[in-house]
């Protein structure tokens, strides 16, 4: 299992990158936007066979005795002869962005082939048309085996240009024995007894979806009324000094060392957490959680399209996405997946399959909602307002 240090979804810290996109956008179509027809380019594939995949750090598997070693991508080269360039340059979101926006603003080659971004991101790209259409009859894996809730977004419906690579819950962690008592509503963490106790996530697209949810929005049709109501809500409370303060992924630290009782916390670093004291507990409100994801997508003029798909794909295979879940511990986005696991001879394997963070029941996923996307014309201002509130 990997480190808890990092977490996946790192926080936007202020407009950064994303204002260029702002800056870009009219009232209508952004000037940066690229047509479906001028989005791809003579694909090297068949000649060359390599492809070049960015991702996030500790986000794949590795081998136990060499973690330069990495057995499904191996395994792929294996059975498909394409050699894969791997990169675990993606630190966060706005970075990123950063990093590739002039290449594709200028319609050139990123050098990359295939991203790992968070989807609110992924929006963006889909938005300027920076994203080729995928080849869905080249990958029968992913037609066949996409978890169905994932299956079509708002920001990109049908997932024409997007597949996700893991995904995972925004929810609430707790220290059950140290609080004395269950947290099952957002409203519990406003309760007296955490006063000074409790962190909120300070990058606005990882934080506003779950607050909202406390306060019974519909969060794949949210308002700005929504959003303006729950930073009012916010606001007091870190004016009466009830909110501890705004974090990235420290907040793991900050929970396992007790400084806070209760927070805000991704699915996935909540089984690290669990793992290394028992008495952290991680619950999805009443009210809903988020479900949210960290999609592929292959840039305009990505020189090794056919491959990309071919990845893709094969991280469909269930036996391979199985293999990917049982070290990452996201929520896996291949359903089927999860009776490889139940068949593992390895009773602590087998067991990851009952793991309802991994693979949600019908329960779990009925308080579980994919949130709409703060749009190009919404973030200045709300960014604006919610970095202010955060102290960013």
């Amino acid at each position: 299992m990997p480190e808890i240090a990092f977490s996946r979804r790192a926080a936007l810290r202020g407009i950064g990158a994303a204002g260029l996109l702002v800056a870009l956008a009219g009232c209508g179509v952004p000037s940066a936007y690229v047509p479906e027809g001028r989005r791809g380019g003579p694909d090297r594939s068949g000649r060359d066979r390599s492809v070049a995949f960015s991702n996030w750090p500790l986000y794949i598997d590795t081998d136990e005795e060499d973690e330069e070693r990495r057995p499904t991508l191996e395994a792929f080269t294996r059975k498909t002869g394409i050699e894969v360039s791997y990169s675990e340059e993606i630190n966060d979101n706005d970075e990123f962005f950063g990093k590739i926006s002039p290449a594709l603003m200028n319609r050139q080659d990123t050098g990359r082939d295939l991203v790992v971004i968070t989807d609110w991101m992924a929006a963006r790209y889909v938005r300027l048309g920076w994203v080729q259409e995928m080849d869905r009859a080249a990958q029968p894996n992913v037609a066949a085996h996409l978890d169905p809730q994932l299956r079509s977004p708002a920001f990109d419906e049908g997932r024409l240009h997007t597949v996700p690579w893991q995904s995972g819950i925004t929810g609430i962690a707790y220290n059950r024995k140290a609080l004395g008592r269950e947290v099952k509503s957002v409203k519990d963490l406003w309760h007296p007894d955490l006063a000074g106790r409790v962190t909120l996530f300070s990058g606005l697209d990882e934080s506003f979806a779950l607050l909202m949810q406390g306060n019974g929005v519909d969060v794949t049709r949210w308002t700005e009324a929504d959003f303006h109501r729950m930073c009012d809500q916010v606001e007091e409370l870190v004016r009466k000094k009830h909110i501890r303060r705004f974090t990235g992924n420290d907040y793991t630290s900050d929970l396992a060392k007790g400084d806070v009782l209760a927070c805000q916390a991704y699915s996935g670093d909540a089984i690290q957490l669990k793992a290394d004291n028992p008495d952290i507990e991680f619950t999805v409100p009443e009210e809903g959680g988020e479900l949210w994801s960290e999609s592929m997508l292959i840039p305009n003029l990505a020189r090794h399209k056919a491959n990309a798909e071919a990845l893709v794909d094969y991280y469909y295979d269930p036996e391979v996405a199985a293999e990917l879940a049982a070290f990452v511990n996201y929520v896996c986005p291949v359903p089927a997946a999860r009776d490889v696991l139940a068949a593992s001879a390895d009773k602590e394997t087998a067991e990851l399959a009952e793991n309802p963070l991994l693979f949600p029941d019908g329960e779990l996923r009925k308080r579980l909602a994919v949130a709409r996307a703060v749009t190009s014309e919404e973030r200045r201002s709300f960014a604006r307002r919610w970095n202010t509130i955060a102290g960013l």
